[in-house]
């Protein structure tokens, strides 16, 4: 049985098509596209060779349309643990030649949602180890880590380095270094 075609839609910025344009909106403006559009007509994406940044958050998304704009490079939005929409668009992207490159919140959910990521789309880490981590000057959006703790498989000192200090990051806390790689 199909999951809701049209439950969690995929969330993506400027994704190239081939012959033009983007797929599922105007350049610089964030864009959903449904599990059914993904499956009835599968994109046509000119990303081959290309790394497409995929972030864990929506604020991150939103943070990069209003910074940059039609300037931002492709992006998509996991969403937290990929859903199925999120998961079909992701592996197209591999499929047509993207290199992905996936950011995420330095929390525990965070770890697993990476892991999850890079081990099923050979996603490279972006800005998300241990010396990232530890650059990070806390502010107002940190907070306590708490929950289960995991592995960080592509970086084994962030987990260490995560469970030394005890800080949470939201991604979002760390926008306008990862907006800066972003531009385009």
């Amino acid at each position: 049985m199909l999951v809701n075609e049209l439950a969690r839609p995929a969330l993506l910025l400027n994704l190239p098509m081939e012959g033009g344009g983007t797929f599922a909106g105007e350049v610089g403006e964030p864009a959903y596209a449904t599990l059914r559009r993904l499956l009835r007509s599968p994109p046509h994406l000119a990303v081959a060779g290309r790394t497409v940044y995929v972030c864990e958050n929506p604020n991150l998304m939103a943070i990069a349309a209003d910074r940059l704009g039609r300037r931002c490079a492709p992006l998509v939005c996991a969403d937290g643990m990929p859903a199925a929409a999120q998961r079909t668009l992701l592996a197209r992207l591999v499929e047509c030649g993207a290199e992905l490159a996936y950011h995420g919140d330095f929390d525990w959910p965070g770890l697993r949602i990476a892991t999850f990521i890079m081990r099923s789309f050979n996603a490279r880490p972006w800005r998300f180890g241990a010396e990232d981590y530890k650059a990070y000057v806390p502010g107002s959006s940190a907070q306590t880590l708490s929950g289960t703790p995991t592995l960080s498989p592509w970086d084994p000192v962030l987990a260490l380095a995560m469970s030394g200090r005890g800080l949470a990051i939201p991604e979002e806390a760390v926008a306008a270094t990862l907006v800066l790689d972003l531009q385009r």
